[in-house]
């Protein structure tokens, strides 16, 4: 608390802070910069302590708003200082985003402006500055704040002068034009009328005239070939430069005046060049000292040309000079009609370099614009004559003379004159009159003018223009001579006089020379003393044309003089008639020629006299009124109308004036209103009504005169015949009423004539207010307005005429008084109801109604009159709005702006209207209806206006004010016409149409755009809610107490308004929310008492939800909100159990859709988006079983994976969706993209789509799967052609199987821990698919990407319960390896690589990983004593790859490998690496040795450093056998399998020696010593019996010649038997030498890789190796991984001494074998069995006492699966060859080769001939019979079957030569499979097929048949027609 000393008003200061404050102080008030607050008490003294230093504020007057909880505190300042302020302050947090958006463009505009606008801000607070300059800056400012607010998009700000104007303050009419008029004026500057052209000379371009140069500008008409301007004049000097540079007015003008009609292509910008110098160019200086005017060059361009520049451009005209110097008059008509042959350029590079721009706007708005402009100097090139408009007041009185020609004799010379003109202009007195010749604009007039000089021409013609600007009053009496001189070209160049000519300017009647051309007399003259005296020579006479008839001697004349002459003044006149008329005394008899004659003169005559013309007639009327009366109302009449022309329009305020305070005819009126009726009453019976139309189009001006001479005339008399005056009056309009009351056709000469009156009839009002009462005027009005027709037909145009009257009527004086408006309001009301009700002239109904209610808003005590407004049109504006609304718009943009207009004004009216109801018109207005129906139309049309009026569209984007005023308006009334709606429409009167209406309305009134407060910036926001409130809050409760009220009625909108009530819970507002979620209570409480269930609110919810959510509405909150307050209600509830169990589900969907669309925000696709949608699709699948949703997430997560380009995973994706279809013919309706089609054809595209996609995902054995159930699906509709594109589509998968690389993934383990990841991650853990070539570091790092936020954790244990509720994010990541399902395949011999990395790396469910630990005590010496392996096996929900890259970890299994068994792992899988490498190199699969060497020396040379050594210290010592009695088998095992590495080791460096190149002999050398002494560290003397016979298996088979191998043996059942024997068999050694080890074993392989490279020479063969993308961790050796890279996130290392278990990171990636890092996880039993099975593909190193195994013994042991029986299906030709197109074109079948012989076969071996097999077997390579090396022709099939073969004898050579048996795989497919059985593999759940009791056989892998969705017993016959399924809610999409 603190003490209160001095308490301040609440409304008199609030402070501006000058400094921040922090808040120190105890209660201390923090405050920044700018902030305002309002001081309510303040402490003064030491004793008490405040909240903030008062020298930290700087106190401010201010007033306060809506005192209360939503006071505004407004200080007291200029509204435009306010604004700025709080603009500048919105920018700044706008700049700011400018700069991290990276629009720097606009970041640095905004930033000068807003820097411009601080500056103007100071100097309106300083308050310095003039009202003229304040109102400049203010407009400068206000121009800046729009501009800004619109490129930053916000609001538009309704201003009047400069200020923001308060919506409450002011009509919503008014509001809406304002709005309208900012609007347009932003959208469409009015365009000019006016035209300027800016021309500045910059200099003549290389003229080497060395003289002075004269240049002349004009703008010519060509096509009238008449100039339209006077010149320009500019002064060159010999350089060719402006001779006054420092006088820019001399280079520099502007053709003002230039109207729209002078901007055509035919117009010109004409330049004439004159040079000052010698009579001819090229003579010398000393021949002629003279200085002549002498024709150089002309230059033209076209006023066209320059529309399309805006800027001052710099123009280079080319200069021109005529041919023949007597044509120079009309060079430029030649240049402009291109006659080519008259003119030539003056020179190549001769150029006038000028700036031209043209300008737009009258002159004063130019010079606010272009300042510098006119303040550096300008001058100013007039029009000849006057502009298009003439303003009153303008002086001017220039005479234009055109030197045009002359005719002279020769004079007594033998050769032509040179003639030159000089031009004088004399008074009266006969002085010359100085400065007075002006050669055009630019320079200064001159005492004199010298022409042009053409050379030796007697009859020149010079075509010159002069400017005589002689002052008015000196014009009488002068004139001007012309004197002719000729010029002598010899030496002393003199200029002798021989004659002259003169003009006088003024007749003796005081007329002016007239315009026009004058041939004048040509007076002989040598002397210039003659010409000293001018009154000797003024009484001859001047031009021929006035010579008198017997002056025959000067007309017979032969010289001549001719020129031109017009005058441009507004003082004097050339018309005789106009002097008759205003000397009318002088000559009284003259008076009726004189007003007769009126009409002919030219307007402009007219109004330059105007008020002496006016006292004329007016004079001429008080004189003989009735002599003259007529004819001088007629003139009176002629003069009025003559100012309604555009021309002559601004001549009216000169009347007005004239009628003020110069008209005094007094007794005038009574004449005026005498003819005035005389014209009236003849109306009816006129023929002609043109002249009684132009008499009442002027009777505003008539009755300007009556009225004012009756007040002159009251003045004067002290208002005698008052009485008289108004009768008369009242007889006129008696008049005028009866004449308006005909009823006459549209087309009538009377109703034209209505028409007229009706236009002109408002303007009279405001001066019969001069005389008569308000009332009286009101009822002249009334009476004549309601005296026209009422039966008038709706295209007549009378009609359109009679509301133009109303709407002036509206708008003018009498209108604004409230006595009037009575009177007139309902005339007014009447005219605008039939016209509304009828929809005609909508657009002027508007524009009265909007007039009429903004005046409303301003007055007082108007609520009789919203009565009348709301009873005569609320009804016709709700129609009419809905009306245009609803109307399609037309195409055209003038329309469309013209409906968008009319649509506004009508919606403004309509709320203005509402907003001046109060609580008694509402009543009136509801009680007015006599029967429900007509009640609950109205309110079915209100709420129908109102939802159009929350449409975005109805007004622009940034007319958020506009907005806010409309949703005001509409609360408020549906609060009013809520109470209707309980009262009459409830219980047995209830009407479900417009209850529904009414919450529809409320819904889209809560979620408008422009109400969503949220969105708004803070500033904004605190504006909305101070003036209105939350809206929508109120709107809220509304509906919440309308719902209440329902009751039983409820259930009708139940699960109607389930959605709309949804998405109005989903707007952020917390109140909102807290009043709208009970309602779904209520709702699940009245369904279940209707229904017993909820079925239909749960349905509907979880519908709406997916759909508004990824909107982006809801958010977390509102999940909790929804289920506590829920949960909260229905605890009491009978139903609570299924109650929770819906809110449950409804909240776990909101969970992840809130998870989606959080993750569809990021920019690029990731694991994250693809997991997301995972999951929701199978909660949507599973959970709710909501089929529709489900397909759609289907598609999205297929588009999210062709976009990351996952193309196996988006095949698998849309997989689920083909599973769906069946092959049947209903019809699917039109569903995404998918067009209307039946269900087989869906289905068959959903497949193409697929195939392709697993083509692009190189999944090519499942794409096989589909194309072989399209095929059978073709075969069994006889569609051969689709089949046969499809056989070759399937055959080119199977080439693209064994041809094309691919990459194997690596597999990691992924732990997402802690609070803060999405739902759908969790706490949960998951295998990853990685991508090509990635690694665990490289994964790590993506991961981290993803969730910037985790934090990778630094070990692989299995987190606590800290981790699992930690707010954070948690990252565990490790490498797993795979464990395939399907073994067999891959433990069969001769398989190729790259067919079995398909089985390793896909349909994979489970997945390992090792973790080694010591148990007990560690043993220094030897480690692995004590070494055992943790090993955790991951199940999966489903298999990779599969719908998504990771799939979650379904079950965990751990168990522990003892240190034995780990140590047989890792010798298997040494073992495994050693063979495969082996096999590689021996088949050229490896491009070099290296990875065959680094395994090698790893093996070897770990073995010399104690490698196996180690096991026997720790195994094979009598302690541990002793103490492990168990292990005796797993000891023998281990003993087994070392042996089994040394022989591998043996013969892995015989096959080395044969390919290691010399620069690694060394190394090999080094490693056969090493191995020698490894073999003595075992004690190894000879291979044991069981090393001897147990077979070496080589994974990937022995080499072969060719890829695909051809079938042996047909047996006659069907069956196949193949016998095999390896390419490469060894005999056996007992004893090896270290020297004769590496040679014994270099010449086996000498034989072996000998017919390798025969085989690969003859075939061609393509190595195909089997590469890998894995890292080292996927070792055989217990592969513990970190789950981070080594980076700063940190990574745990392995001890040092365990890293000699991870021997195979020697290898490189590419290079590293694949069965030496992916082990086959089998139990003991079955290795065992599996390593002493004797195959036909083994090693035998002692072939004396080892036989090979009989042939026989596996005859019949590897049968062939058959083929399954092709199903019937439906046939189709379309979509399947444009998915043909896409795959890769098969190759054509080959002949196979002969094979070449190699010299190890053994001769007496049987001849097994291969031939070709029907179907698919017949696609392989090459077909060869490799025993004989004989090829079979195609389709050769021996005659009978071929007997078994028996076995073959071992036969062993002199030089132990390997024996070489028989290696046959069988074909992948072949047609006599049929009936053998096949153990099946597990495919992934989209491939797999659900068990049956009489399964069809299954084809070889990787086929097999997709009965998941057919069904169809393989018996079945094709041409017994299927049952149509039962339709499913799929068959609809």
């Amino acid at each position: 608390k603190f003490s209160v000393s001095v308490t301040i008003s609440v409304c008199a200061e609030t402070l501006g802070l000058l400094a921040s404050f922090r808040g120190t102080v105890q209660h201390g008030l923090p405050l920044e910069i700018g902030d305002t607050v309002q001081i309510l008490e303040k402490c003064e003294g030491t004793v008490c302590t405040g909240i903030f230093p008062s020298s930290y504020i700087h106190l401010k007057n201010a007033h306060v708003k809506n005192k209360g909880q939503f006071e505004t505190v407004i200080p007291v300042e200029d509204s435009v200082i306010t604004e700025m302020t709080s603009a500048l302050r919105d920018w700044g947090a706008m700049w700011k985003q400018l700069y991290v958006k990276n629009e720097g463009d606009l970041f640095h505009r905004l930033w000068h402006v807003m820097n411009e606008i601080l500056d103007l801000r100071r100097q309106v607070l300083v308050g310095h500055l003039t009202h003229d300059r304040m109102r400049d800056v203010k407009q400068h400012i206000t121009a800046r704040l729009d501009w800004g607010n619109e490129q930053l998009g916000l609001d538009l700000v309704p201003r009047r002068e400069f200020s923001m104007v308060d919506p409450d303050e002011i009509s919503v009419t008014e509001l809406y034009r304002l709005m309208e008029h900012r609007h347009r004026k932003k959208e469409t500057p009015a365009p000019a009328s006016t035209h300027h052209l800016f021309v500045h000379v910059k200099s003549l371009m290389n003229a080497n005239v060395g003289e002075e140069l004269e240049v002349f500008f004009h703008i010519y008409d060509g096509r009238e070939n008449r100039p339209l301007s006077e010149r320009f004049f500019v002064r060159l000097n010999k350089s060719g430069l402006p001779k006054s540079p420092e006088k820019t007015e001399r280079q520099c003008t502007l053709f003002v005046d230039l109207g729209s009609s002078d901007l055509r292509k035919d117009v010109y910008i004409v330049v004439h060049i004159v040079r000052i110098g010698r009579m001819g160019a090229g003579e010398k200086k000393n021949l002629c000292s003279v200085q002549y005017r002498r024709p150089f060059g002309c230059a033209v361009v076209s006023i066209a040309d320059l529309l399309t520049a805006d800027s001052k451009d710099d123009h280079l005209l080319k200069v021109y000079a005529c041919n023949t110097e007597s044509e120079w008059n009309q060079i430029h008509e030649n240049i402009i009609k291109k006659v080519n042959s008259r003119y030539n350029l003056c020179g190549s590079n001769t150029g006038l370099a000028v700036a031209l721009q043209l300008l737009h706007g009258d002159i004063e708005q130019l010079r606010r614009e272009y300042m510098v402009l006119f303040t550096r100097g300008v001058s100013i090139t007039r029009k000849l004559g006057f502009s298009d408009v003439i303003m009153p007041g303008e002086m001017r009185n220039d005479l234009y003379i055109t030197l045009e020609k002359g005719e002279f004799e020769k004079g007594g010379k033998s050769v032509a004159r040179n003639v030159e003109i000089t031009v004088y202009v004399l008074d009266i007195d006969g002085q010359i009159l100085k400065g007075h010749v002006a050669a055009g604009s630019g320079e200064p007039g001159g005492d004199e003018y010298h022409s042009l000089v053409l050379y030796h021409n007697n009859g020149p013609r010079w075509a010159e223009q002069l400017k005589l600007p002689i002052p008015v009053d000196t014009f009488r009496g002068s004139h001007v001579r012309f004197e002719f001189r000729h010029c002598s070209t010899k030496d002393k160049g003199e200029k002798k006089l021989f004659g002259y000519s003169f003009v006088p300017l003024m007749q003796e009647d005081g007329r002016t020379l007239p315009d026009g051309t004058h041939e004048l007399i040509i007076h002989k003259c040598e002397e210039n003393t003659s010409l000293a005296d001018c009154s000797r020579y003024l009484k001859l006479p001047f031009s021929k044309a006035n010579l008198p008839s017997n002056n025959q001697t000067l007309k017979g004349t032969k010289e001549s003089f001719w020129i031109t002459s017009f005058l441009c003044s507004t003082k004097l006149t050339q018309n005789g008639d106009m002097l008759d008329l205003l000397k009318w005394r002088a000559h009284p008899e003259r008076i009726n020629d004189s007003l007769s004659k009126l009409k002919e003169i030219d307007g402009s005559e007219i109004v330059k006299f105007l008020q002496d013309t006016l006292d004329t007639l007016f004079g001429i009327l008080d004189e003989s009124s009735q002599r003259y009366g007529l004819k001088v109302f007629d003139s009176l009449v002629h003069i009025i109308n003559l100012l309604q022309d555009s021309k002559f329009q601004h001549f009216k305020p000169v009347m007005d004036t004239y009628i003020e305070s110069h008209f005094a005819g007094a007794l005038s009126y009574r004449d005026l209103i005498k003819v005035l009726k005389w014209y009236v009453d003849r109306i009816v019976d006129a023929e002609h009504q043109d002249h009684i139309q132009q008499v009442l189009k002027a009777s505003e001006y008539i009755f300007k005169y009556i009225i004012q001479s009756r007040r002159l005339f009251s003045l004067a008399t002290g208002g005698q015949n008052e009485e008289e005056f108004r009768v008369c009056i009242h007889e006129l309009f008696m008049s005028i009423r009866f004449f308006l009351s005909q009823e006459n056709k549209g087309t009538s000469p009377v109703a034209q004539t209505q028409a007229v009156f009706l236009r002109t009839f408002p303007a009279v009002y405001g001066e019969l207010l001069k005389i008569f009462t308000v009332r009286e005027v009101a009822g002249f009005v009334r009476e004549t307005l309601g005296s026209l027709p009422t039966t008038l037909h709706a295209d007549c145009p009378l009609e359109a005429v009679k509301l133009q009257c109303i709407a002036k009527t509206v708008e003018s004086q009498l209108y604004t008084n409230p006595e009037s408006r009575c009177i007139l309001l309902p005339v007014v009301l009447r005219v605008l109801q039939a016209h509304m009700q009828e929809q005609r002239d909508l657009v002027m109904c508007a524009s009265i109604l909007t007039s009429m209610l903004s005046l409303i808003k301003k007055e007082e005590n108007v609520s009789e009159e919203v009565e009348l407004i709301v009873e005569s049109l609320l009804g016709v504006l709700l129609r009419t709005i809905l009306e245009i609304s609803n109307r399609p718009q037309s195409t055209g943009p003038a329309m469309r702006l013209q409906f968008q207009d009319v649509t506004g004004e009508f919606v403004a009216c309509l709320l203005a209207l509402l907003r001046q109801m109060t609580d008694r018109h509402y009543q009136q207005l509801l009680q007015a209806f006599s029967s429900k129906d007509d009640l609950r139309d109205f309110l079915l049309q209100i709420f129908t206006v109102f939802r159009i009026l929350i449409r975005p569209e109805m007004f622009p984007k940034d007319w958020t004010v506009m907005r806010l005023v409309t949703n005001n308006v509409i609360i408020t009334t549906v609060l009013y016409l809520s109470d209707a709606l309980r009262k009459n429409f409830l219980n047995d009167k209830f009407d479900y149409k417009v209850w529904d209406s009414y919450f529809y309305l409320s819904v889209i009134f809560i979620n408008q755009p422009c109400l969503q407060l949220e969105s708004f910036s803070p500033s904004k926001r605190k504006k909305i809610l101070e003036k209105y409130g939350d809206m929508r809050v109120m709107m809220g409760c509304e509906i919440f107490s309308m719902w209440q009220n329902l009751g039983e009625h409820k259930l009708n909108f139940i699960p109607a308004m389930i959605g709309p009530f949804l998405e109005v819970t989903l707007v952020p507002q917390p109140d909102l929310r807290n009043v709208m979620i009970p309602i779904f209570h209520d709702m699940m409480d009245w369904e279940q008492r209707r229904s017993g269930n909820f079925k239909q609110v749960e349905a509907k919810l979880i519908d709406k939800l997916d759909s508004l959510m990824s909107e982006g509405k809801g958010d977390e909150t509102y999940r909790e909100l929804f289920n506590s307050i829920l949960l909260k209600k229905i605890e009491r509830e009978t139903w609570r159990e299924s109650g929770i169990s819906l809110i449950a589900t409804v909240t776990r969907l909101m969970e992840r859709l809130l998870d989606y669309r959080d993750c569809m925000k990021l920019g690029e696709v990731d694991g994250k988006k693809i997991g997301c949608t995972v999951s929701l699709l199978n909660f949507y699948k599973t959970e709710l079983n909501k089929e529709e949703m489900y397909i759609r997430y289907i598609h999205k997560l297929y588009d999210l994976h062709l976009k990351a380009q996952n193309y196996t995973e988006a095949s698998y994706t849309l997989l689920l969706y083909d599973e769906l279809l069946e092959w049947s013919d209903r019809p699917l309706r039109e569903f995404l993209n998918y067009p209307m089609q039946s269900e087989w054809q869906r289905k068959e595209y959903l497949h193409l789509t697929i195939v392709q996609n697993f083509d692009r995902g190189k999944c090519w054995e499942n794409g096989i799967i589909l194309c072989r159930e399209l095929a059978d699906q073709y075969e069994s509709y006889y569609d051969y052609r689709n089949l046969s594109k499809m056989r070759m589509m399937e055959a080119s998968l199977y080439d693209k199987i064994m041809d094309q690389q691919r990459l194997e993934p690596e597999f990691f383990r992924v732990g997402f821990y802690g609070k803060k990841f999405p739902f759908f991650l969790r706490n949960k853990e998951f295998v990853c698919r990685g991508h090509d070539y990635e690694r665990l570091e490289a994964f790590q790092q993506r991961m981290l990407n993803e969730f910037p936020h985790a934090i990778a954790m630094q070990h692989v244990n299995q987190p606590d319960q800290t981790i699992y509720q930690a707010d954070a994010q948690y990252l565990q990541i490790y490498a797993v390896t795979p464990i395939p399902e399907s073994q067999e395949v891959l433990q069969r011999d001769g398989v190729p690589d790259n067919i079995k990395s398909f089985y390793k790396f896909n349909h994979i469910w489970r997945f390992r990983y090792d973790r080694p630990f010591h148990k007990g005590t560690k043993d220094k010496e030897n480690e692995f004593k004590s070494l055992w392996v943790e090993r955790t096996t991951l199940t999966l929900v489903q298999s990779l790859p599969g719908i998504s890259r990771w799939f979650e970890v379904e079950k965990r299994e751990l168990v522990e490998v003892s240190p034995l068994e780990n140590a047989i792992e890792v010798i298997e899988n040494k073992n495994l690496q050693l063979r495969t490498l082996i096999t590689q190199c021996q088949s050229r699969q490896m491009q070099n040795i290296n990875p065959l060497t680094m395994c090698l020396n790893g093996v070897i040379d770990a073995a010399v450093n104690g490698g196996l050594a180690r096991y026997q210290e720790a195994f094979f010592v009598k302690d541990y056998i002793m103490n492990h009695p168990e292990d005796g088998e797993k000891i023998g095992r281990l003993r087994e399998l070392m042996f089994e590495q040394a022989h591998i080791l043996e013969y892995g460096l015989a096959v080395h020696e044969k390919f290691v190149p010399q620069d690694m002999r060394p190394l090999h050398k080094k490693l056969v010593d090493q191995f020698h002494l490894m073999k003595s560290s075992l004690g190894i003397q000879e291979f044991p019996a069981y090393v001897r016979a147990s077979p070496v298996h080589f994974t990937n088979g022995s080499p072969r010649p060719c890829r695909n191998s051809v079938p042996n043996i047909i047996s006659p059942d069907g069956g196949r038997g193949v016998a095999r024997r390896r390419l490469l068999s060894y005999p056996a050694v007992n004893r090896y030498s270290s020297s004769s080890l590496s040679s014994q074993a270099s010449n086996e392989v000498s034989n072996i890789t000998g017919q390798s490279e025969s085989s690969d020479e003859v075939f061609n063969m393509q190595p195909s190796p089997s590469t890998s993308s894995l890292s080292s961790n996927h070792s055989a050796s217990p592969n513990v991984t970190s789950s981070a890279p080594s980076s700063a996130r940190g990574s745990p290392q392995m001890a040092e001494k365990h890293k000699h278990s991870r021997e195979n990171a020697c290898l490189s990636p590419r290079e590293r074998p694949v069965s030496a890092i992916f082990p086959n996880p089998l139990d003991p039993a079955q290795v065992s069995t599996l390593t002493h099975r004797p195959t036909p593909s083994s090693w035998s190193l002692d072939s004396a006492k080892e036989g090979a195994p009989s042939f026989s013994d596996s005859v019949g042991k590897l049968l062939g699966p058959p083929v399954p029986p092709r199903p019937p299906y439906s046939e189709t030709y379309d979509c399947l060859s444009s998915f043909l197109s896409l795959q890769t074109i098969v190759p054509p079948f080959t002949p196979s080769p002969t094979e070449c012989q190699s010299a190890s076969l053994v001769s007496n071996s049987p001849v097994l001939s291969g031939s070709y097999s029907s179907g698919i077997s017949s696609l392989s390579r090459c077909s060869v019979s490799e025993a004989s090396g004989t090829e079979l022709p195609a389709g050769d099939h021996p005659p009978h079957p071929l007997p078994p073969p028996t076995t073959l004898p071992n036969s062993v050579s002199s030089s132990d030569e390997p024996i070489r048996r028989e290696n046959k795989t069988p074909p992948p497919y072949s047609v006599y499979e049929r009936n053998n059985p096949r153990r099946p593999v597990p495919l992934p759940h989209s491939l797999s097929i659900p068990p049956q009791a009489d399964a069809p056989a299954l084809p070889p892998k990787p086929h097999q048949l997709r009965t998941g969705s057919m069904k169809l017993d393989g018996t079945s016959d094709p041409r017994v027609p299927r049952p149509r399924p039962l339709p499913r809610k799929v068959s609809q999409l």
